[in-house]
């Protein structure tokens, strides 16, 4: 039996084992054990609510629960008890993934109850989705009529194993939910669900479909309207690469369209990634009290290597929250404007003429760098981050290919690897933000068109900032500062 006390007296009584050699700055983790996907984000009672996926007791992934973290600038964040663990029903194996809504002044949760049904976990279970409720935003009670949207409401063609991840909202006087699954042969896809009071709800439709070049099963689906339109945020699974894009084995892909809420239907052109990087997984978004809607992620990718799981206590961890912005037919991406305040220790340069190698005079291992390249005649320049002995991670374009590079296969002791997106140059320059936070790297490029995420694991010494052209090439601005 799991229990939200007994996690919480385990969390207390352990999280001075932490070692904090990789623990993230201005990121959140969780207190102790593991972290994945976002959940539940919402602005409620004047704050913002983030929940995640957790299992308190080791550095691995387990029986999850629902850690639960409170915020009122999206940068600072303090814990509360955790809001949901594992029952003795639809729930006994997990509460996973799912989504918050103000209802009747309560802060609804709505989740995905896992029950394991055989001998193979990975193969043999059942889902379906329950409430929680909270009158006051931090103690939740599991709704007495769980599940609202049971096994049998799946409709015929739809995998009666995976389906997960509701996403609630309310438009036109009704509630709505996406659900992800798939539909058993190798096509993910969307569900849509209706109620008028979050208990009973009926199905709609299957929302969207892959057409087999977009992953066999479809995960965290996030439907929201932006500018005028509505936008479909989605995981696929074991999408194949296209090109330098979907380079991981799970992705994160953005859809632009329009929701028929007659017919239940998502109507869109065309797709595109939501982070080209290595790390960044089942996003979820909410919106706040000034208009903005923000997306957070899980900053950690599926079967790959965790370095912090071996000694040091947890695994996991958010991005930065972004503002999403339509911007015609695209999305862009900017870092939450909250996180200038905690700037410090200002240093900026101007006209830095760079030939070969150029150490520059800062260094640190948790802050942000504004830089502006002039390209001139290079034939490829960029930013080599975390130096030292032989350990880098270096970020580059060439301007032949209009490419730029993410490539961390010096970056200490974590997982290698490259990753490309496609970025044409404005007027010769290349404009770039980036986050850097002990063990993550985050580059905003240009005005917010590409992000590309990716966790590194340098030696503490590893401190240095070098600029580095194959010919010449000058930096126009160069500005950084500590993030504390």
């Amino acid at each position: 039996m799991y229990t939200k006390e007994s996690a919480d007296r385990f969390i207390e009584e352990n999280k001075h084992l932490l070692r904090q050699d990789y623990r993230l700055q201005y990121h959140l983790m969780a207190e102790y054990g593991w972290m994945n996907d976002p959940n539940g984000f919402i602005h409620y009672g004047g704050m913002y609510h983030l929940f995640y996926q957790h299992y308190p007791y080791e550095p691995y992934w387990g029986p999850m629960h629902w850690g639960h973290a409170v915020s009122r600038d999206l940068i600072r964040w303090d814990y509360l008890p955790v809001a949901l663990a594992p029952g003795e029903g639809f729930d006994k194996d997990g509460c996973f993934s799912g989504s918050a809504i103000e209802h009747e002044g309560r802060l609804v949760l709505m989740y995905t109850g896992h029950t394991v049904t055989g001998p193979d976990k990975d193969r043999d279970y059942k889902q379906a989705q329950g409430l929680a409720v909270s009158e006051d935003g931090v103690r939740f009670d599991k709704w007495v009529g769980n599940p609202v949207i049971r096994y049998d409401q799946i409709p015929d063609g739809v995998s009666r194993k995976d389906f997960r991840d509701p996403k609630v909202f309310r438009r036109d006087g009704h509630y709505y939910t996406v659900l992800g699954s798939n539909d058993g042969r190798g096509r993910g896809l969307v569900l849509l669900y209706r109620s008028d009071d979050l208990t009973e709800w009926e199905f709609v439709s299957i929302a969207a479909m892959s057409d087999g070049t977009l992953g066999d099963n479809w995960e965290c689906p996030d439907l929201l309207p932006l500018g005028g339109r509505d936008v479909l945020i989605l995981s696929p699974q074991r999408v194949p690469s296209q090109g330098n894009n979907y380079r991981n084995l799970h992705s994160t892909t953005s859809m632009i369209g329009k929701l028929d809420l007659e017919s239940g239907k998502f109507s869109y052109d065309h797709y595109c990634p939501v982070d080209y990087g290595f790390d960044f997984y089942a996003p979820q978004t909410a919106s706040d009290p000034w208009g903005r809607r923000i997306v957070i992620g899980w900053m950690d990718m599926w079967e790959n290597e965790m370095p912090t799981q071996r000694g040091h206590g947890w695994a996991g961890a958010m991005t930065l929250p972004r503002e999403i912005l339509q911007d015609g037919d695209r999305l862009i991406y900017r870092p939450v404007g909250e996180i200038v305040a905690y700037r410090r220790n200002p240093h900026k340069a101007y006209d830095v003429d760079v030939e070969g190698e150029r150490v520059m005079k800062v260094s640190g291992d948790s802050y942000e760098l504004k830089v502006v390249f002039d390209a001139g005649d290079a034939l490829e320049f960029g930013l080599k981050l975390r130096t030292g002995g032989d350990e880098e991670t270096v970020l580059s374009y060439r301007p032949e290919h209009s490419l730029f590079r993410f490539n961390r296969d010096r970056s200490g002791i974590g997982p290698g690897g490259e990753r490309r997106a496609s970025v044409e140059l404005e007027g010769g320059k290349l404009a770039l933000r980036i986050f850097v936070d002990r063990s993550s790297v985050e580059v905003f490029i240009g005005r917010g068109e590409k992000v590309m995420t990716g966790r590194i694991y340098p030696g503490e010494r590893s401190l240095g900032i070098k600029a580095y052209a194959v010919g010449a090439c000058r930096i126009e601005s160069f500005e950084k500062w500590d993030i504390g």
